[in-house]
């Protein structure tokens, strides 16, 4: 069985909406993602997950590279309130802790993943940044747009769905993966 046979048998288990794998050369950055963040994100310079903690886009352009593939996937969940931030958020607590089973079964393999999400942490009630360490790093995966990933286009390169209905959360993992056997010839795109 291939890696990413065994990769999508694992996670044909979970409550995965839509997969693809990608080498991180098919991921476009653009340092005007993080523009966006800076004039309309509320979270902009004040969580560890978020520019500019996690660094220019030069720099996690330069990580982000550093590994041979990349698993991109979406989970889906109906909202009984959809106007209801808490609601919302929980649904996005679920999805990270998918991820990070994704993540662990990645590391079990042998991988090494390096994990990024949709939106801002939400672990603490409040991040210490910048005048703390992070409380909980085992848990902090940054945010996808705060790297100056263009989802938009990563998801159309995936034909994946970005936006389905106001009353569907919608939530996006990339979780990168170093294989020590350099499996590259696996993901073409």
């Amino acid at each position: 069985m291939s890696l990413t046979e065994e990769l999508e048998e694992f996670i044909s288990r979970f409550p995965v909406y839509q997969y693809a794998f990608v080498t991180p050369e098919q991921i476009h950055f653009n340092d005007s993602v993080v523009e966006i963040c800076k004039r309309e994100c509320p979270h902009y310079n004040t969580s560890w997950a978020c520019y500019p903690a996690v660094g220019k886009v030069s720099k996690s352009r330069a990580r982000c590279l550093k590994y041979d593939g990349a698993l991109v996937f979406s989970t889906v969940t109906k909202l009984d309130n959809p106007d209801s931030r808490r609601d919302r958020l929980e649904t996005k607590t679920q999805h990270e802790k998918l991820t990070g089973i994704v993540a662990d079964q990645m590391t079990g393999m042998g991988l090494r993943p390096y994990i990024l999400t949709s939106d801002y942490c939400t672990n603490c009630l409040r991040c210490g940044f910048p005048q703390e360490y992070c409380r909980h790093p085992e848990v902090l995966y940054p945010c996808i747009e705060s790297n100056g990933i263009v989802m938009s286009d990563l998801l159309e390169f995936c034909k994946m769905d970005n936006y389905m209905s106001d009353d569907l959360s919608l939530w996006f993992s990339i979780i990168f993966f170093e294989d020590p056997a350099s499996i590259k010839e696996h993901f073409n795109g």
